[in-house]
């Protein structure tokens, strides 16, 4: 069961979610077999399952597996109880890549109390239970308390886990959109291409983490009409998420209309370079 379970996060590490949703169902099946529907094994198989549906927007399937891990887990331990975290926090990430950001506060918020209580401020697990909250609270417009939580976490992932960490990539790319929003395209820009020169060491060339923030990359250079740089960071991006989550998932179709308002920018300034 535990062999099953490591394949399979193994996969979803990978970005290789069509394996992985495969791999999750015969781990739940087998652990079931062998231990039953409710046992304290189970939640962390549904948890990890549930994230392989969240990046492949399958997000009522994510959705009722994090609510039975959270079920199972408040009937062992308490509603309390440090297992809850990271269930919250995937809870709390769930709502936000569906855009319903203030039905996904709560849940970060209790991600956070919980862990803090547990671990105490300096942890780097609630330093990422902070950047998530933060990265809702930027989506809610409270732009001040998501940069000061992301700016904490970030003090505690270079600190505690190094400044190549895949939390730091993450934490700088949001940053990133705090400053692309603001007009700072300067400091959006080094934050994005330090968020891909991390993602690129620890996740590779090709994994789906990774075009986010190409996009990212890509719309502060449009907008700074640096359109050659943009449209090969734009059709990478495409290429990745095509292979990875299909063409029709939400994550490709942004990059897609992003590139789409790109493609008359450019060919604008190639005929004025030409004439």
């Amino acid at each position: 069961m535990r062999a099953a379970g490591g394949v399979a996060n193994t996969l979803r590490l990978q970005g290789r979610y069509e394996e992985a949703d495969a791999a999750f169902a015969e781990a739940l099946a087998v652990a079931e077999a062998a231990l039953g529907t409710d046992d304290a094994e189970l939640p962390a198989i549904l948890n990890n399952w549930a994230i392989v549906y969240k990046y492949t927007a399958r997000f009522d399937a994510a959705e009722s597996l994090y609510h039975r891990a959270l079920e199972i887990s408040e009937r062992r331990y308490g509603p309390d109880h440090f297992e809850l975290a990271s269930i919250y926090h995937n809870l709390g990430g769930l709502e936000h890549a569906r855009g319903r950001y203030a039905e996904g506060e709560p849940a970060a918020r209790r991600a956070v109390e919980i862990r803090e209580r547990a671990l105490g401020p300096d942890h780097p697990a609630v330093a990422a239970d902070k950047a998530a909250l933060a990265a809702i609270l930027d989506a809610l417009g409270e732009e001040d308390e998501a940069e000061a939580l992301l700016r904490a976490a970030l003090v505690v992932f270079e600190r505690v886990l190094g400044p190549d960490h895949y939390e730091v990539a993450v934490t700088a790319n949001n940053l990133g959109a705090i400053h692309q929003r603001r007009g700072e395209p300067d400091e959006a820009e080094a934050l994005y291409q330090r968020a891909i020169a991390i993602k690129e060491r620890v996740l590779g060339p090709y994994h789906p983490e990774l075009a986010t923030t190409l996009n990212n990359l890509a719309t502060v250079l449009r907008a700074d009409a640096r359109y050659a740089e943009a449209e090969a960071l734009y059709q990478r991006c495409l290429a990745i998420l095509k292979a990875a989550v299909g063409p029709d998932h939400p994550t490709t179709l942004a990059c897609r209309e992003n590139y789409t308002v790109l493609l008359p920018r450019a060919a604008g300034s190639d005929a004025k370079a030409a004439g």
